[in-house]
Parts: structure tokens; sequence; C-alpha cells
């Protein structure tokens, strides 16, 4: 059996993968599989869940694909079928799910459906898009997308309930990974040389910080933004995940007025909460022009994991900790000192692909 996929849900409590075989789901904490689905034969690629109700769309892939990978079907788990499905004329490369949305990613396309119908309500165009980028907010009452834009390095916000459009020239190069705050009042991105990760406004698309993963090239596989903002979580190929301290202006939802830096963020009143470490050489950056290497914002925590495999990260549901899920079929809790930061602490592991289904 191959694994194919893997995705948290919407507030991390659960993940599924997709694998050559069917797709399985597990409880996050505490850890146990929830259900797995085996088709003879039929491998799927894309596991989307709809927080933990029986709802899933599932896209097919792999060497047999059990669905076309250009169909987006509808799996009710309850009654162990399809229930509806969306065709396509390209490969679908991602599907997002909310309450009210069914969003869909090709290559070079965005179509968002309303769900209770299946009608198409908006469809975006967007530059070559093989990763199928895109990032949907999934508190009931406000709807923001965030997908790539027409040109490389920008990123295109859709405001739905304003009925705005705000577009962010996020990086100088093509976007790697996008995510955004439950409430969409945030987003996180970074580039394909994968060194620096940028947190922006939606509403206006304002920088508002920086953080910077590293010196050398990476590629970043997954960002997470905590359930109130106060924490960032970065995975790359590297084989370590990194935790940022965001400043108050994204805890507070911006209450206090910024102020303009001459690098283009904004600065905010300093408080007596975590800050990210900096250069000693950033002391002297009012005394003399530096880098912004120098000045730049480094992880407050840091993991590292014990293969250098595909994988995502999330926040669990205690505070302070962090779920790791890779594609060699590992699991990983951590937890962070909020205070100190530095290394992480393993709290549990798992290797899940050799469980056996439990409910």
């Amino acid at each position: 059996m191959e694994l194919l996929h893997i995705g948290f849900n919407q507030d991390h409590g659960c993940f599924a993968c997709g694998t050559s075989t069917g797709f399985r789901v597990f409880n996050c904490d505490p850890f146990r599989e929830q259900f797995r689905r085996e088709f003879n034969n039929g491998g799927i690629a894309i596991v989307e869940m709809l927080f933990r109700c029986n709802i899933l769309a599932i896209v097919g892939g792999g060497t047999t694909p059990k669905f076309p990978p250009t169909k987006v079907m509808i799996w009710d788990d309850d009654q162990g079928r399809i229930i509806a499905e969306l065709s396509f004329r390209s490969q679908v490369r991602a599907v997002r799910l909310r309450k009210d949305r069914i969003v869909v990613v090709q290559e070079h396309k965005v179509s968002v459906y309303n769900f209770a119908d299946l009608k198409l309500l908006h469809s975006i165009e967007t530059v070559a898009n093989l990763k199928g980028l895109v990032a949907l907010s999934s508190q009931a009452d406000v709807t923001v997308l965030a997908c790539p834009g027409l040109h490389p390095g920008k990123v295109r916000v859709e405001l739905f309930d304003r009925r705005q459009t705000k577009f962010i020239s996020a990086h100088a190069s093509n976007l790697a990974c996008l995510s955004l705050a439950l409430d969409g009042r945030f987003l996180a991105t970074a580039s394909e040389r994968g060194t620096l990760v940028r947190v922006w406004s939606t509403a206006d698309g304002t920088l508002l910080q920086e953080l910077r993963r590293g010196s050398d090239a990476a590629v970043i596989y997954s960002l997470s933004l905590s359930k109130n903002c106060e924490w960032l979580a970065v995975s790359s190929d590297k084989g370590t995940v990194h935790v940022f301290a965001l400043n108050e202006a994204l805890k507070t939802g911006m209450e206090e007025p910024p102020r303009q830096q001459a690098n283009g963020t904004r600065e905010h009143a300093s408080s007596d909460s975590q800050a990210n470490p900096t250069s000693m050489l950033s002391v002297v950056k009012g005394l003399v022009p530096l880098p912004s290497y120098f000045s730049s914002e480094w992880s407050f925590a840091q993991f590292r994991l014990q293969e250098e495999s595909y994988a995502i990260v999330g926040f669990g549901q205690q505070a302070n900790t962090l779920l790791v899920v890779s594609m060699c079929g590992s699991f990983f809790k951590l937890s962070f000192d909020p205070v100190r930061g530095g290394p992480c602490t393993q709290q549990s592991y798992c290797s899940f692909l050799d469980l056996e289904a439990t409910r």
C-alpha cells in the first residue's frame, strides 16, 4: 500500500490520508484511527474532510485510480457511497470544503460552488498552479479565499462577504504555500525560495510581519496559523518544524494603530509577550545600514523530524502543542515552551499506517 495524500481537517482535530487502496481518517488527540475505507484496486489522491461530519470530498489517483482524477466525488460515509460529483476537463489539484462552499483547484483555475445545490458561484483564473495552492476560511460567519494571482508571487484574496478582491504582491518568485487564519483576517505566504514567511492583513493587503525560516533555500511544505493567531508553524524539506511568535497586532485584531517602518512592515506597540529571536547585530541597525538578514525574526521554537519526507503541521487542541503528519506514515504530537521557546518536546509518536482500524 502506498500513501498518496495527507491533510488535516479544518480545526486540526483529525487528519485523513489517501492511499493506493482507499482512505483512512484519524483522530489526533487522543490519537486513534476513526475509520478506513478500502476499495478494490482503487487509489485516492485527495481526501478533504468537513470538520468531523460524515461528508468528505475525494479524488481518485495513483497508478489505478478509484475515480477519474478529473472528478470530485462527494462521499457520505454514513451511507458508504457517493452522493454527488463534479466533473472537470483537467486534473483536480486540490479541494477545500466549508459548510456552504466547495472549492476545486485545477492547474489554471479555481472554481467555487454552493454546497447545497452544486451551483457554480465563481470561476477564478490563476497562474500555473500545479501544487493546487488555495486557502479558505472555515469560520461560519466570514468567507475569505486566497489563491495565486495571474503573475508569479502574487496572491488574489477574495473577500466574498464584502464583495471585494485584493491583490497582494507577496513574493518576487513563485508561491510555494498559502494559509489563512480560521476567520480569514490574516494570510501567511511562502515562496519557492523558502527562506522568508510573510504574514498579511487580508482586509487591506498590509504586510504585518516577516519571518525567517533560514538562510538557505528550502521547499516549504505547510504553514499553519494557531486558532488565536498567537503562533505560526512551518514545515519544510529540511526535516524541521519551526514555530514563530506572532506580534500583538495579529492577536488583538490590530486594535492598536500600526507605525510604518522603513522596510514596509508595520511596527506595533511593544508588550510583555513572547518575541522571536533576532541576530545580535540587529542592535546596531539604527546606527549603520544592515542587510535585512541580520534584523530578521528567527523561529521561537523548533523540532527536527526523524525523516525528511513531506510533512504537514497544525496546532493541537491543547495550548502550545503541535501536530505533525508525514508521508512516511508518522504522527508526532509536540509541545513547546511559550515563554522560553527553544527545542520542542515530543509527547507522543505513532506509525499510523501500522494501526488496525478501530471505532
